[in-house]
């Protein structure tokens, strides 16, 4: 039956009865005029298949198809199943000689399989085990060493591993294969795995829906027409202190949100009322923030500016690169590790001055001041 027949046909080949191979295959329970007999081959116990794992009945009828060569995609689709694991259910549990698909047989093997813990690969191969850790003492990444050990070892699959691997051996103490102080010359130089939570499974950041970038005008995309601000806080010394920083992404023009009070909500949302209220309308068109706590309240400054708030997706700067790469310019001026809270409501206007004033490439070698100037000019009668 491992050679991929069924039962009855392993019975006949060997030259037994149905039944006695039935007792030989899963054993028989003791009695008074006879003891039991042991299984021959020991049954995984069953887990839970309701999705991950296709059911017995679901390799029968696998099996059934294989034979009238449907497609695996019309297999799945029938089975409501993703073509994927169709497909792989055949590779793994066919015969491994003759290719053929028999259900039961596809059955054994995979319950053969489900028995944790498994022996580890890196553990039990000693040439790949020092190939790693030599590679990790010169500093290599585990996927640097992963693609050099197909490279080394092309014709050698028991030298293959993928980077997974190399990181569970590291940072799951129960399993030990690689020396645990080895996970020191990881770039990142962690001891323990650093948990990152998913974007989807995050609670609601403020008590007032946002409105995401995703609903934001399409105008705003192509920077044709101005008005549209992406904005962000820089923040000094220990999160103590803060400045807001404000790009027009049409015209690259940069204001600054004086902050005393510091980034809380509270104060945030009226410092930027207070800097973008000199605005004439045509020029409050939308502004695209990232999802900060300093924002908490950006329904009220919505309301009190006259302008919508559009929020960034979690972990996605590049929604916002037009304020990332002024802010990269103003670290120039206001280094990190600094306390901003000193700099005074003049001397980030002498900034933000200095930063207009700057010819830009983007913008044909014109300064932001002098596109904003054109925007704001009375057109001519």
């Amino acid at each position: 039956m491992r050679q991929g027949v069924s039962s009855a046909q392993a019975c006949k080949i060997v030259g037994i009865n149905r039944r006695t191979g039935k007792r030989w295959r899963n054993g028989t329970a003791p009695t008074k005029k006879r003891p039991g007999l042991p299984a021959h081959r020991a049954r995984a116990s069953r887990v839970d298949s309701s999705s991950r794992y296709p059911t017995q009945d679901e390799r029968l009828y696998i099996a059934d198809m294989v034979r009238e060569r449907a497609s695996v995609r019309k297999i799945a689709s029938e089975l409501k199943r993703s073509p994927s694991t169709v497909s792989r259910e055949i590779r793994r549990n066919q015969h491994p000689t003759n290719g053929q698909y028999r259900p039961h047989a596809a059955q054994a093997r995979a319950e053969s399989r489900l028995p944790r813990p498994k022996p580890a690969k890196i553990a039990q191969n000693t040439e790949l085990r020092d190939y790693i850790q030599d590679g990790l003492e010169k500093r290599w990444s585990p996927e640097q060493i992963v693609h050099q050990l197909r490279r080394d070892f092309p014709d050698r699959p028991e030298m293959h591993v993928v980077h997974e691997t190399i990181y569970q051996a590291l940072y799951i103490q129960s399993r030990g294969e690689l020396r645990r102080e080895l996970a020191r010359a990881l770039r990142s130089g962690r001891a323990r795995r650093k948990p990152h939570r998913q974007s989807n499974k995050r609670q609601p950041r403020f008590s007032a829906p946002m409105v995401m970038i995703s609903e934001r005008p399409a105008e705003a995309a192509d920077r044709a027409i101005p008005g549209h601000w992406e904005g962000d806080c820089i923040v000094g010394s220990g999160h103590r202190s803060a400045i807001g920083t404000l790009v027009e992404r049409s015209t690259r023009f940069v204001m600054l949100v004086h902050l005393p009070n510091g980034s809380r909500a509270e104060h945030f949302h009226v410092a930027l009322a207070d800097t973008v209220k000199t605005l004439p309308p045509h020029l409050k068109r939308s502004l695209t923030w990232d999802q900060g706590n300093e924002m908490a309240r950006h329904h009220v400054f919505s309301t009190a500016a006259d302008m919508p708030v559009y929020f960034c997706e979690p972990g996605s700067p590049w929604q916002r690169g037009s304020n990332e790469n002024t802010n990269g310019l103003l670290r120039q001026y206001f280094p990190k590790g600094t306390n901003l809270s000193t700099y005074t409501r003049e001397q980030l206007d002498t900034v933000a001055a200095e930063l207009n004033s700057r010819p830009r490439k983007t913008l044909g070698w014109e300064n932001p001041a002098e596109r904003l100037s054109k925007l704001l000019a009375p057109a001519p009668h």
